[in-house]
């Protein structure tokens, strides 16, 4: 692995993506892109007797379908690496439990599918696994409970608010030297990324989690190009995790005044998951936002060729109840990894390229 300027870096093998998964809920299946989802549960509880139970199942159900599409089990993976938005990562740490692969929990709030994906390359880099499972996942009505008011008191949208995507995304990543004989995708490569840093433009309203990713992700976007010698037209996409319609304006704007304008090659999770549905306000959020629309969306594109070079950055805020109640400001991070179709290669930072 070649670390590039100050916070990214290129990986020499380029570790495969070859299979992933995703769940949601009813309301993410009436969205525009609820046909690309494998599974869509009518009742979010999925039985259980709670949303935080139903939550954990479908990260261990995104996780266990990924691999059942290959013929594999989650006994043999080398790693699981994932999180949630909850206290302590339950929904991840239970379904791990289940899982019984050995675990790495992060929690990075949104941006946690990313810096799954990133560290696990990193391990195939060293040489410490070759099948790794990366994944995230969130539940609206979990978070509301946690993070803002409990559903029953019916309290009405703020006109910055997202709605919390119901949902699980799983990536698998295998080393060029796994010998996967039967994978889901045969052309799509991770091959490097930037670290992101924590900013904090001083955002207080738990309800406009837009506001405070949107500085992060413009901060590992500036750096990314900086970093790797690019202009954002060397990308078919640059993907946010779930910044929503008014997160998605200031990122543009940040970066205009920056001198980079990305308009053309952007989206963003967030706004791509519920449309235009004005029952959403600005869109979606959460870390099965970014996972889901990745895993079942966005992957199957870049192996196709739709899409021949991705910079993905999911994009978290770093916030507690705790925090948030002591009148804390709202700190943000954005990890960002570089996905390729495989038949493109590029040496980062070098203007010498292969078709």
């Amino acid at each position: 692995m070649a670390r590039l300027g100050k916070s990214s870096f290129e990986f020499a093998s380029k570790p495969q993506l070859i299979s992933s998964a995703s769940f949601v809920s009813e309301k993410e299946r009436t969205g525009p892109l609820g046909g690309d989802f494998d599974v869509c549960c009518k009742d979010d509880t999925l039985g259980l007797k709670s949303w935080e139970k139903a939550e954990s199942r479908m990260f261990e159900s995104a996780v266990r379908l990924a691999l059942f599409k290959l013929g594999r089990r989650s006994e043999e993976l080398d790693c699981l690496i994932g999180g949630d938005l909850l206290d302590q990562i339950i929904s991840s740490g239970f379904a791990a439990r289940e899982l019984r692969a050995p675990f790495i929990g992060l929690y990075s709030a949104c941006s946690t599918i990313t810096e799954a994906l990133m560290l696990g390359g990193m391990l195939m880099e060293g040489g410490f696994a070759r099948l790794v499972a990366c994944a995230a996942s969130s539940h609206f009505s979990s978070v509301e409970r946690q993070y803002r008011f409990p559903l029953e008191m019916g309290t009405q949208s703020t006109p910055t608010a997202q709605r919390t995507v119901t949902g699980a995304g799983c990536v698998l990543l295998a080393s060029s030297d796994a010998g996967e004989r039967t994978p889901v995708f045969e052309n799509a490569a991770m091959t490097g990324g930037t670290i992101g840093t924590v900013v904090d433009y001083g955002v207080t309203d738990a309800s406009n989690m837009g506001a405070a990713m949107a500085p992060a992700a413009a901060h590992t976007i500036k750096r990314h190009l900086e970093d790797t010698a690019r202009d954002p037209s060397d990308f078919d996409l640059i993907l946010t995790g779930d910044l929503g319609r008014f997160g998605t304006e200031m990122l543009l704007e940040l970066l205009a005044g920056e001198g980079i304008n990305i308009e053309a090659v952007h989206e963003d999770c967030g706004k791509l998951i519920f449309g235009d549905d004005p029952k959403t306000v600005c869109g979606g959020s959460g870390a099965g936002c970014a996972a889901s629309v990745f895993a079942s969306h966005i992957l199957p594109k870049v192996d196709a060729g739709e899409y021949k070079k991705v910079l993905f950055l999911a994009t978290g805020a770093l916030l507690s109840p705790v925090s948030s109640l002591q009148g804390e400001s709202i700190p943000a991070i954005a990890h960002a990894v570089v996905v390729e179709h495989a038949g493109r290669t590029e040496r980062i930072g070098n203007t010498k390229r292969k078709e």
